[in-house]
């Protein structure tokens, strides 16, 4: 199709704004889907998502539009709203030329609003405000467009009011994407230029490539080769999603669809290449997208030491279906062979960790998650660290430097003394506040990352009744009273339920954790020594009693040192277990250490 008649564009907005079930209306009224195939969220296929009511992945689809005679491809590109994949919505950006900015008739503008907003601004789209759910009984339309003015500062004159539940008014936004986004540009006979935005492996097919084009033509039989991956493959296939793949004889500039090319080997393929032709090929790849900066690690391990090569491939395949989780092999004293997971946040690891389980059918032991740290060494090398272990105990550490976010909560106003105590709890340094009006405010702190990840945006919800949101970026590292706590169980420490933390917290921490132990660890036939230390002190410890058996049940009567003598091989048998039992640790356990709240 001409590049004239396509548009490309993403839609942001915060999570539950209404993203999907507007793109879910756009596909219907295009006729992409049937009313009888209408359901909610059709963009949203995995079960995780189904499940949770959220969207994970960026899904791309191609509808066709009528608008004066003529038709339209417009490239849909379905994006989350969550702060841990943000990276999914960057990327998502990077291959439009126009974003769809939603916002809640109700709940206005929030904290996810703001940044995905900025990010748009920052990547040069034209930005169409769409006010959504105006259906509601209870709607404020005009404060939230206010909002929209003084806190993103975008002119908010032009915006359109839809209800995607209700399908109220959507032909306007199909009208409005056509009239106000610009065609992309690109020449069709220059040499082949596509980014790779994403990809997928299909059992039967090998791995399936997402491309956007931005010069010359892809079609079926041509050989390409990776620019940056260097591998060089024959094309089977070329096509678009409507939602489903549809195979289709080519794709020219500006358009968004996937490639087939046979590729076994899930290495070759790597998002942010570049794909140009075998014989003539482009002498300068395209700029690619930024690596993105996991700042959440926890281990992975197989609860069946047999299915370490089950999970190394599972691992790599979801790695290849998203860019932004990154493992590596790694053993544990207690857990053996596993690997070492990156996450961008605490529900991208959960969401991860659900799909091993799910989609792969494997039982996992993860162990408690912990953030990227800097270590200052006395020799002047600098050191990140994301696994307890790595701290060095020799003294050799000049200064322990943790990942400091700031971070953005917007709320109702009569919350926000609660926050900032919540804030001021977890070592929080105050930096602004700013009224969005008589009820709503968007109050800023700098908190240590670790603070924040945890169970933060649970606290939020308490406290806010629900109102409140938050958004945060990273900003740098500062130097704190940081230590390696380690938990001994019997006398030996446990890697795996090695945490670092503040020294402030430590001996809180350290208790509530051996209560926590106390509770999850079962009974044995000794007695089982639970402590917390720091180096060489013991800051903590609980103590699980051993199962106790009655030996002296069948004697009645008689001398009393008949009993004793029971009693004395009992305790010389209980101090043999004691110092040859294994003691057996569930993964309840190892979850423990996530609770990090007070008993």
């Amino acid at each position: 199709m001409d590049s004239q008649h396509i548009r490309n564009f993403s839609i942001v907005a915060h999570i539950d704004h209404g993203k999907s079930t507007l793109a879910d209306q756009l596909l219907l009224k295009t006729g992409a889907i049937t009313q009888r195939e209408f359901r909610d969220q059709i963009l949203d296929d995995l079960d995780v998502e189904r499940e949770r009511g959220i969207t994970v992945k960026a899904r791309t689809v191609a509808i066709y539009h009528k608008y004066k005679g003529e038709t339209y491809e417009l490239n849909l590109i379905d994006t989350p709203g969550h702060v841990d994949f943000h990276y999914e919505v960057s990327r998502s950006l990077a291959a439009c030329e126009g974003a769809l900015l939603l916002v809640d008739a109700f709940q206005g503008v929030q904290a996810q609003t703001v940044a995905n907003a900025y990010k748009a601004i920052e990547a040069n789209l034209t930005i169409i405000i769409v006010v959504n759910k105006i259906d509601l009984p209870v709607t404020r339309v005009e404060e939230v467009l206010e909002e929209i003015e003084s806190v993103i500062g975008l002119d908010a004159s032009d915006s359109l009011r839809v209800s995607g539940k209700a399908g109220i008014n959507i032909e306007s936004v199909l009208d409005a994407i056509v009239e106000r986004i610009p065609a992309p540009v690109g020449d069709p006979q220059a040499p082949l230029k596509a980014l790779i935005f994403d990809s997928k492996y299909d059992n039967f097919r090998g791995v399936l490539v997402y491309v956007r084009v931005r010069e010359g033509t892809l079609r079926a039989g041509q050989k390409i080769k990776f620019m940056e991956g260097g591998g060089n493959f024959d094309i089977l296939e070329v096509g678009q999603f409507r939602p489903n793949m549809v195979a289709c004889s080519e794709l020219g500039p500006g358009e968004v669809g996937y490639i087939c090319a046979g590729i076994k080997n899930i290495n070759a393929v790597r998002v942010g290449d570049t794909v140009t032709e075998f014989h003539n090929p482009a002498k300068e790849p395209l700029p690619g997208y930024e690596i993105p900066q996991r700042m959440v690690f926890c281990g992975m391990y197989p609860t069946d030491a047999t299915d370490f090569e089950k999970l190394r491939d599972e691992l790599s395949k979801m790695a290849l279906n998203d860019a932004s989780f990154c493992f590596a092999p790694e053993t544990s004293d207690a857990l053996g062979f596993g690997f070492r997971c990156g996450f961008l946040g605490m529900l991208h690891m959960e969401i991860i960790q659900q799909r091993l389980e799910k989609e792969a059918d494997i039982d996992l032991i993860q162990t408690a998650p912990n953030v990227t740290y800097e270590i200052l060494l006395k020799t002047g090398e600098t050191r990140r660290i994301d696994n307890p272990q790595e701290v060095p105990t020799d003294g050799t550490i000049e200064e322990f430097r943790e990942p400091i976010a700031l971070v953005t909560f917007i709320l109702p106003t009569d919350s926000i003394g609660p926050i900032m105590q919540l804030s001021e709890d977890r070592r929080g340094t105050y930096k602004a506040t700013e009224y969005l009006g008589t009820t709503r405010a968007q109050l800023t702190y700098e908190l240590p990352l670790s603070e924040v990840v945890y169970d933060l945006h649970d606290k939020l919800k308490s406290v806010t009744r629900g109102y409140g949101t938050m958004d945060y970026e990273i900003i740098g590292f500062k130097a704190a009273d940081l230590v390696k706590m380690d938990i001994l169980v019997k006398g030996v420490r446990v890697d795996a339920l090695s945490s670092i933390i503040h020294r402030s917290q430590a001996e809180r921490r350290g208790r509530n954790l051996c209560k926590r132990l106390k509770n999850e660890i079962s009974k044995h036939l000794f007695e089982i020594a639970l402590q917390a230390a720091i180096g060489t002190r013991v800051i903590a410890r609980e103590t699980i009693s051993a199962v106790k058996k009655n030996v002296t049940a069948k004697c009645y009567g008689g001398d009393i040192s008949r009993k004793k003598k029971l009693w004395a091989k009992q305790k010389e048998g209980k101090k043999r277990m004691k110092q040859f039992g294994e003691v057996e640790i569930p993964q309840k356990a190892f979850l423990a250490v996530l609770e990090t709240g007070d008993e």
